[in-house]
């Protein structure tokens, strides 16, 4: 896959801030990333938090932006203004649904139980063969290490075992997201072709 192909990556995260300064700098970072490298961010509408900034800095960058917010979200999380792309939906499983339609890449910087959701779905739907589509998780300051272990634990007991693996990608800086993105998803449709 050339560097084009990958057009849009989702980002799962928090509506807040979290307590560590980090957080906010490391999705500044990965929106003037995302922007630089021609790739369209596709998230959860929002305005707030970590949401709002991956945004606003994709759009201060010159990128594009596609946010996708349910209807009863829209007073609560602020609908992002500027966007070139917003949809309202009726409900989550349609925001999610598009997102991952909408999408070529998932990348999950810190959040909370809904990002943590959002994550695992997709770890799911590739373990059971629903897309090829690279994960990645952005593990700024650690955040991520409790579920890594948690995913660890699962393979020692045998509830992950070779032939259902879960795969994803771990990086700790933002420069390293697009490389292994990019990398994964070369990987991924020479496996097809070889299999084709």
């Amino acid at each position: 896959m050339m560097r084009n192909e990958i057009r849009s990556v989702c980002v799962y995260c928090g509506s807040s801030f979290g307590n560590q300064p980090v957080f906010r700098d490391v999705a500044t970072a990965l929106g003037k990333e995302l922007a630089e490298s021609g790739v369209r961010l596709v998230y959860g509408g929002g305005a707030h938090g970590l949401m709002g900034e991956v945004a606003r800095s994709v759009l201060a960058h010159g990128g594009e932006v596609t946010g996708i917010i349910p209807h009863f979200l829209k007073a609560r999380e602020s609908m992002l203004e500027g966007a070139q792309e917003m949809i309202v939906t009726d409900h989550m499983h349609e925001r999610k649904r598009l997102m991952f339609e909408k999408s070529d890449a998932f990348v999950a910087l810190p959040g909370g139980v809904g990002t943590l959701e959002e994550l695992v779905e997709q770890l799911t739907w590739a373990q059971l063969g629903q897309h090829k589509k690279p994960i990645l998780l952005l593990n700024t300051a650690s955040f991520w290490k409790p579920l890594l272990v948690l995913l660890a634990h699962m393979r020692e007991f045998a509830f992950i075992r070779p032939e259902t693996e879960v795969h994803y990608l771990v990086a700790e800086q933002v420069k390293e997201v697009m490389p292994m993105l990019l990398q994964a998803a070369n990987m991924a449709q020479l496996a097809q072709r070889a299999q084709g």
